[in-house]
Parts: C-alpha cells; structure tokens; sequence
C-alpha cells in the first residue's frame, strides 16, 4: 500500500508517516541502546566495532526522528 496510494493520488496517507516514523524511531533507539549494553555487559571481543555500528545507526535514526518532529511542528 505504500505505493499504491500516492501512484493514485489519493491523499489518505498524508501526514501519516511522522505519527508512525516517531515511535518507530524511538523503539529502534531503545532496543539499539540495548544492543550495545548487552555487547558491553558480555565482554564480546568486537564491541567496539558493533558500537560503532551501532552508533552509526543510532544517529541516521535520530536524523529521521527530528525530521519528523520538524515535519509535524511546521
């Protein structure tokens, strides 16, 4: 449906992805975080490269979290 819509040009979907993109985000940041401490708390050998992985994505989803607070403030 993603697609679908828009192609038909049916405005339903408008607005939409902000309310969806927010808690979605901040599930992902949650269980990121999470990720990271169990690599830490189990002493792995490549933590810091998964952190730094997981850094990574923790910021490209922060990115698109603002991104979508800016969307709904505007």
């Amino acid at each position: 449906m993603p697609f679908v819509l828009p192609a038909l040009g049916l405005g339903v979907t408008a607005g939409v992805g902000p309310a969806i993109g927010i808690p979605v985000g901040l599930i992902a940041l949650l269980f990121d975080v999470r990720g990271v401490r169990r690599f830490w708390i189990a002493g792995h050998k490549w933590r810091w490269q998964m952190t730094a992985i997981y850094v990574s994505v923790m910021a490209l989803v922060t990115y698109l979290v603002v991104e979508d607070f800016i969307q709904i403030f505007k």
